[in-house]
């Protein structure tokens, strides 16, 4: 038996080794599009060549959220990448390399070294210095705003569904490279929505538990909410604080639920 085995596992191995395996291909590579990147691409379309000249600084993730069961961050850590990528979404932007000097500064070790075929000539070739530097962090993750559902099992056989909702913050500031006055303000937030279907069958043969499932769960993906939310911010710093001209489509969704709980509280004590 055990030889037997031993010559099974030998021939699949041999197998493994000789026939080429296709690899699983599915969705094709696309852009990383949220809703507001069409508000962003609009702003190329305004007439203009004096250009802003824009440095991105550490945008970090300061919600202190780490996954218990992988012991990762649960937002994502290139929040900062996500600001570069919007402004240069806007065509309206120069960008200079201000978060990551380690090969700008390595090639100009080099050049006074004469190591490269290009000398360092700063004189006729200045390196861009900014006009604005954009900072912030996430701020914010709230688990369960609301979280509700609705089953019903009957004799080990039934069905439910379950919504849930939380939310991402971030804060992001525009800093004058020249007086370190700080412009402007950009703090926004978004509601992430999961739903979760669920049917469930479990019966008893003999002593045996046979249990059914089937179910379905389709999450707005976090991460996108994220990227949406820097993209909005990004907008708004094109059009409130630079005076770019802004689509009515693209308009923030205001929101009064705090000043309804303040004329209401008013009311009351009143």
């Amino acid at each position: 038996m055990a030889m037997s085995m031993t010559a099974l596992l030998g021939a699949c191995q041999a197998s493994a080794t000789k026939d080429h395996v296709e690899p699983i291909f599915t969705a094709p590579v696309t852009n990383n599009s949220t809703p507001y990147t069409r508000c962003l691409a609009s702003l190329q379309k305004v007439p203009g060549n004096n250009l802003p000249v824009f440095a991105v600084g550490e945008v970090s993730d300061k919600t202190g959220q780490i996954d218990r069961e992988t012991y990762s961050h649960v937002l994502s850590q290139g929040v900062s990448e996500m600001v570069m990528s919007a402004l240069y979404k806007t065509g309206k932007t120069r960008l200079v390399e201000r978060f990551d000097l380690r090969v700008p500064l390595a090639e100009m070790k080099m050049s006074e070294q004469k190591l490269t075929n290009r000398p360092l000539n700063t004189a006729t070739r200045p390196i861009r210095a900014s006009d604005f530097v954009l900072l912030g962090a996430l701020t914010e993750l709230n688990y369960n705003i609301v979280s509700s559902g609705a089953g019903l099992w009957v004799a080990g056989i039934g069905a439910g569904v379950r919504t849930v909702i939380i939310n991402v913050g971030l804060d992001l500031r525009v800093v004058n490279s020249q007086t370190f006055e700080v412009g402007y303000v950009s703090t926004l937030q978004k509601q992430i929505y999961g739903i979760e279907v669920e049917a469930n069958v479990f019966r008893f043969f003999g002593t045996q538990l046979v249990e059914f499932d089937a179910g379905r769960i389709q999450n707005e993906p976090l991460q996108l909410g994220v990227r949406s939310v820097v993209e909005m911010a990004v907008y708004q710093i094109m059009t409130e604080f630079l005076g770019l001209p802004r689509d009515e489509m693209c308009s923030l969704e205001e929101t009064n639920q705090m000043d309804r709980y303040l004329e209401n509280r008013t009311a009351k004590e009143s």
